[in-house]
């Protein structure tokens, strides 16, 4: 029987999301769209309403939830979200695409989301709540933490570890056996070569500190 299925957001990436439970008839039924601006309240995403405000997620006890934000500007925004809204574990799914490839051995955390053409190429573990959009690639080795956002076609060589909330930007390479820290932002088509520290934000081929 497929499960009842909440996504809290009702931006961009909850309708990336939506459409991948879509593909997924057999494991997930959506409900609907939670999210916190009341503009929102009563419209409709994609054929599905806007439910109201986050913490109706509570009320919903018999539905999955996923988180769908995603910002390079508050990468920590994610985390926070599930911070306050304080679900078991257990209540959250775990979402990947029919078209994304994934390893045996690979462990995913709760929470999190593989769309369309991400790749996860040999046993790993993947965080709770990580969303890697189309073309992603995680290669041996890496260890990608908590919260971490992956957007279109970034690459992670092998080894390389993705701190807690750190945003990888669209088309970054990040060289094999680098650490990016936790909430950096790596800019659009960054090339990494060397540590990142935590909280900074690097751009440019090769990448180099902006602030």
């Amino acid at each position: 029987m497929s499960a009842p299925l909440l996504f809290v957001g009702a931006g961009g990436l909850a309708r990336e999301a939506l459409a991948a439970a879509r593909a997924l008839p057999d494991r997930f039924a959506p409900l609907g769209f939670l999210d916190d601006d009341p503009a929102k309240h009563g419209s409709e995403v994609d054929g599905l309403p806007v439910l109201g405000p986050s913490e109706l997620a509570h009320e919903r006890a018999d539905a999955l939830v996923l988180v769908c934000v995603a910002s390079s500007a508050r990468p920590c925004g994610r985390a926070e979200l599930v911070g306050r809204l304080a679900l078991p574990v257990e209540r959250y799914a775990t979402l990947v695409h029919p078209m994304a490839s994934v390893a045996p051995g690979v462990e995913l955390g709760a929470g999190t989301i593989l769309l369309a053409g991400a790749v996860v190429t040999a046993p790993q573990r993947v965080g709770a709540h990580v969303v890697a959009m189309p073309h992603a690639l995680f290669t041996h080795d890496d260890a990608v933490g908590d919260f971490v956002t992956c957007a279109g076609r970034a690459t992670l060589a092998g080894s390389v570890e993705v701190g807690e909330a750190a945003y990888l930007g669209a088309g970054c390479l990040v060289r094999e056996g680098v650490r990016v820290g936790a909430g950096a932002v790596l800019g659009m088509g960054a090339v990494v070569l060397s540590d990142v520290p935590d909280g900074q934000t690097w751009a440019g081929v090769p990448a180099r500190k902006l602030y």
